[in-house]
């Protein structure tokens, strides 16, 4: 069965930073592209940031571009986000996605359950 379980999440000041960590099982974590998805209150799914199954090759919305970092460590089948400079707008539920389809769109065949950010003075 696949699992993908996130934690890390919070509530922080604006301008402060949250890791976000998901640690992924029953698959071959190594060999799947990993991204990460938020949902806002009252908007839909918003793609955040991908990585391909290696760790070499990352893309990034441009709203969170120099903001947040994506990484992995497939050694522990974990996948991470560091945020910083983080902003009210950024508050949402953070989930990991397994991704089948990366490029102009993204597609997902697995999402864990997610973790609450919360961005507020």
């Amino acid at each position: 069965e696949v699992q993908l379980v996130e934690s890390g999440g919070g509530l922080v000041q604006p301008g402060g930073s949250l890791r976000l960590t998901c640690v992924g099982s029953g698959f071959a974590f190594g060999t799947y592209d990993m991204s990460w998805v938020r949902q806002a209150p009252g908007k839909g799914p918003e793609w955040v940031a991908h990585v391909d199954n290696g760790g070499s090759h990352t893309n990034y919305a441009d709203s969170v571009k120099g903001r947040f970092t994506i990484s992995r460590d497939n050694a522990k089948n974990t996948l991470n986000l560091q945020m910083d400079n983080l902003k009210p707008e950024d508050t949402a539920v953070y989930r990991c996605a397994r991704t089948v389809v990366a490029g102009v769109e993204y597609e997902y065949d697995y999402q864990g359950q997610g973790t609450q950010v919360t961005v507020s003075s």
